[in-house]
């Protein structure tokens, strides 16, 4: 397929917001190209040229891009930056000055010359590779058409962001294959197993539903992480599970570890699926040290502790080590202990479908350990089996007088879900207990340009919301303008417009009572604490309209769920977009206040 054909593609996604009719345009989109062109497309239209697990940015800022821009036209760069100015968006500006000009050696390049071209450009490095970024980008931009390079420029710049996220992409191949989404949740297994979507769409092209059902962990490929429901007391936990196994709840840094002794291979993955390997060189060694297996796959939480006293440190200290520079020099100074719970994988059998105590079993015995604490990097997570709500509270209690978090509670003959979240674990933490003292994870939607002391920073206040699972779409729950330190709002203001765009994303609803100066891409994550949940018209959390009596427009039936005093807790980096709280999550914490 030629690339201008997925460019109308492009065009027609962009100018939808329903779910189910992008749904159906991609569907068709699948129908028509090959199998081989169906994997690059599936990693362009995310805007990328690999699943989000691989290092592959393409490391172009928006000056960088220009520069391919009036190199590719030969035109002043003045000029394009006046225009680029009033119009607001680099893709529409370089759209219209490519209308306008005839280039002879234009050519109708194919899906994949585009991609190959692409994915050089985000590998090239060392000397000159800048100069080479450049080049290469502007030879795009004179061989396509107007309509192509809209879009092409926004692949680089990481704003191609079409208002879908990976969930639709699932539905669209079961549409493809069958007409409907019935095959979405057998796909969307496959797909919490291989998180890249490029392979799962190649798969199903090539060799049908057989082709996913033959997937399994694969050492260097993440798992999606599981998730655990939340309980406010030992009795419920007790009534719903029966006796269980019980660990700590830390908090810290969660990693999934890959180790292949063969190959020396050793990746260490975030929640949302980063590489973070390089930022954690005390946790690589404990692997090489202390694991036994010839190949594994197992998760645990990385917690910052006093080398002297042997205390575990605050989540505010242990999140000091999640850098790029200075990594060596910061490890010493906050060392690591990594508490392993999960087994996924283990030489060549996945542990997914085994039920907890095998896996934990398994666990214990291939993790090295010396006589003295302090010489281990790695520990087994310690567990008790608790057969009564006393047990449990008591242990809760324990736990929360060390200053951890909580405890989990893990079903005894619980498997591993990945990306799900059920009842095989379920947390128990001091903020379920006490509704007040809850945090929420939200999305930042975007925010309003500052005033008074404030209009120095360009910021005021920010919008966030929560992700509805079942539309695909993100509601708001709050608009924040107060609980910011100077430092925290400039933070704000960097990271969103890192992200900003020039009009509303299509995956977010919002009255027009919250609507903001500046809106930002589905990108940042913030914890956010609020004295409760209330219900608000002026959000369209769980708000439910009705027709108006004169026909007119809709009017409000039951007002929408908000957060009452919000205020920032932290920057979630270690989750992505659609990792934030879950709207189906919000009306259980709102039930239970009571509401």
């Amino acid at each position: 397929m030629r690339f201008k054909i997925l460019a109308h593609y492009f065009e027609k996604i962009e100018n939808n917001s329903s779910r189910l009719k992008i749904t159906e345009i991609l569907a068709d989109l699948f129908k028509k190209v090959k199998s081989e062109e169906l994997k690059n497309t599936c990693y362009l239209i995310q805007g990328r040229v690999g699943p989000l697990f691989e290092k592959t940015e393409f490391g172009m800022a928006e000056k960088m891009v220009i520069k391919s821009i009036t190199k590719a036209l030969n035109i002043d760069a003045k000029l394009f930056n006046d225009h680029y100015k009033k119009i607001g968006d680099l893709g529409e500006t370089l759209e219209s000055f490519k209308k306008e000009i005839i280039i002879l050696d234009s050519k109708d390049l194919e899906i994949n010359e585009v991609y190959q071209t692409l994915y050089q450009i985000a590998n090239f490095s060392g000397e000159g590779s800048q100069e080479r970024k450049i080049n290469y980008l502007a030879n795009l931009i004179r061989e396509l058409d107007f309509l192509s390079c809209r879009y092409l420029i926004r692949i680089p710049l990481g704003i191609l962001r079409l208002g879908f996220s990976d969930m639709t992409v699932l539905d669209a191949f079961s549409w493809m294959i069958i007409g409907d989404k019935s095959l979405r949740k057998m796909i969307e297994k496959a797909y919490h197993v291989r998180p890249d979507l490029g392979e799962i769409g190649y798969l199903l092209k090539e060799k049908g539903l057989e082709g996913i059902k033959k997937i399994t962990p694969k050492v260097g490929v993440p798992i999606l992480m599981m998730r655990a429901e939340r309980l406010s007391s030992g009795k419920e936990i007790i009534e719903k599970i029966g006796a269980c196994a019980v660990e700590p709840k830390y908090d810290g840094f969660r990693l999934q570890i890959h180790y292949q002794k063969k190959n020396n291979l050793i990746r260490l993955f975030s929640r949302n699926l980063e590489d973070v390997t390089f930022m954690y060189p005390d946790i690589v060694q404990a692997v090489k040290k202390q694991i036994t297996a010839e190949e594994i796959i197992f998760e645990g939480e990385a917690i910052g502790f006093n080398p002297q006293t042997g205390d575990f440190l605050p989540f505010q200290e242990t999140v000091q080590r999640k850098r790029k520079y200075d990594i060596e020099e910061k490890a010493k100074e906050v060392p690591l202990k990594l508490f392993a719970y999960e087994l996924l994988y283990l030489n060549g059998k996945s542990y997914l479908d085994v039920f907890f105590r095998e896996r934990r079993n398994q666990l214990e015995k291939v993790i090295r350990r010396s006589k003295d604490f302090f010489e281990d990097g790695i520990i087994v997570s310690p567990e008790v089996i608790i057969e009564d709500q006393l047990g449990l509270d008591l242990y809760f209690e324990e736990q929360i007088s060390k200053g951890l978090e909580g405890i989990i509670a893990k079903k005894l003959e619980g498997i591993y879900q990945p990306g799900a979240r059920g009842w095989n674990w379920i947390k128990y933490k001091r903020s379920y207990s006490s509704m007040i003292e809850d945090t929420i994870d939200c999305l930042v939607m975007g925010y309003d340009f500052g005033k008074g002391k404030r209009s120095s920073f360009g910021i005021g206040a920010f919008l966030v919301g929560v992700y509805n699972e079942k539309e695909d779409k993100f509601t708001t729950v709050a608009k924040i303008g107060t609980g910011l330190s100077d430092e925290e709002w400039k933070e704000m203001k960097k990271r969103c417009d890192r992200f900003k765009t020039n009009k509303k994303p299509s995956q977010y609803i919002v009255d027009k009572a919250m609507n903001c100066d500046v809106w930002v891409l589905p990108a940042i994550v913030v914890e956010i604490r609020a004295d409760e949940i209330t219900r608000s018209p002026v959000h369209t959390s769980d708000r439910k309209m009705r027709p108006s009596k004169t026909g007119q427009a809709e009017e409000i039936d039951v007002p929408g769920l908000a957060l009452r005093f919000p205020r920032i807790e932290r920057f979630r980096d270690d989750k992505n977009f659609n990792e934030v709280t879950t709207l189906k999550e919000l009306k259980q914490i709102y039930q239970a206040q009571g509401k």
